[in-house]
């Protein structure tokens, strides 16, 4: 039915039958691709119709979630397909293409073919106005992490208008695994090249949100925010022995550099509020091992007879 010369309705029938067979199914999205479904869905991107050119989109994001089909895709000609609907498509076909490209990312082969196409205007366009919690956020900055690996990716990404501080936006208010993606992209771009991101970094603002991702993000973005700290700072390096590499040494002297009376205000109160937080978590350690103390001090005879009158 994908191949004949039917009615759009016909069409649309039949990508929706494979739609249902591929959901959930690795051996069906597998057998659909090699039973040549692939050249007819890509035709149906470029389709008039944009219920067409949707469904074909969600074909494809779907059919992507497999990783033998994934340089398959990749190769057939579909990925500036979908840089092209992630530019003109309708909403809907947007989100789908950007997640379609997010998967077919994750395949080395296809990184180089989605650069060519440039899609980081497009991605950033797509991320600005939505919601950072949302799946749509977390998809787009896994694509842009991806992305940002290649010299042309960082380029594109500090060239476009908001571009950082749409990622700095995510690693406030996204998910965990969006924050996540987030701050692996900023720090992938100032371990490229340190003096060429660092200030368009700083200047967007990312103080406040690291600072509480090294508190509240994942093992791995705690960590990822942390060594971005320290690469922001006026040297990477310990400025002396004497001054210990500490978490609120190294985002004083971020604070001490930054323009920005706002952001400076914001960043100092919430490392005020984690010393807060530091200090009474070391008090309660204390006194836990006091109180752990004074009871291996209590006499033998003394707990025997607790236990006994129990």
């Amino acid at each position: 039915m994908l191949r004949l010369r039917d009615s759009p309705e016909s069409h649309e029938s039949a990508l929706l039958a494979l739609l249902n067979l591929a959901v959930k199914d690795e051996t069906n999205k597998i057998k659909i691709v090699e039973a040549g479904a692939l050249e007819p869905i890509i035709a149906f991107l470029q389709s008039q119709s944009s219920t067409l050119q949707e469904y074909a989109t969600a074909a494809l994001l779907t059919l992507s979630a497999s990783a033998v089909n994934k340089p398959v895709i990749g190769a057939s000609g579909a990925i500036p397909l979908l840089v092209e609907i992630l530019r003109h498509g309708s909403p809907q076909a947007k989100v789908d293409s950007v997640m379609a490209l997010s998967n077919l990312s994750t395949h080395p082969s296809n990184l180089s073919i989605i650069l060519e196409a440039k899609p980081i205007p497009s991605i950033v366009t797509l991320l600005k106005p939505c919601k950072k919690s949302s799946k749509t956020a977390e998809r787009c900055c896994a694509l842009i992490e991806s992305l940002v690996g290649f010299d042309e990716g960082r380029t594109a990404l500090t060239s476009e208008e908001g571009g950082v501080l749409a990622v700095i936006e995510v690693l406030e208010n996204g998910s965990l695994q969006s924050r996540e993606h987030a701050v692996s992209t900023l720090l992938t771009m100032c371990q490229s090249d340190r003096c060429r991101y660092r200030e368009a970094i700083l200047k967007d603002g990312v103080i406040p949100g690291l600072l509480e991702l090294t508190v509240q993000g994942t093992p791995k973005s705690q960590t990822k925010a942390h060594t971005l700290l320290r690469l922001l700072r006026e040297s990477p390096y310990p400025r002396s022995e004497l001054e210990a590499d500490t978490l609120e040494n190294i985002v004083c002297n971020i604070i001490s550099q930054i323009d920005s009376d706002d952001q400076s205000s914001k960043a100092k109160k919430i490392l005020a509020d984690m010393v807060q937080v530091s200090m009474e978590q070391s008090l309660r350690h204390l006194q836990q091992r006091a109180l752990v103390c004074t009871s291996t001090d209590l006499p033998i005879s003394t707990c025997t007879s607790e236990v006994s009158l129990k």
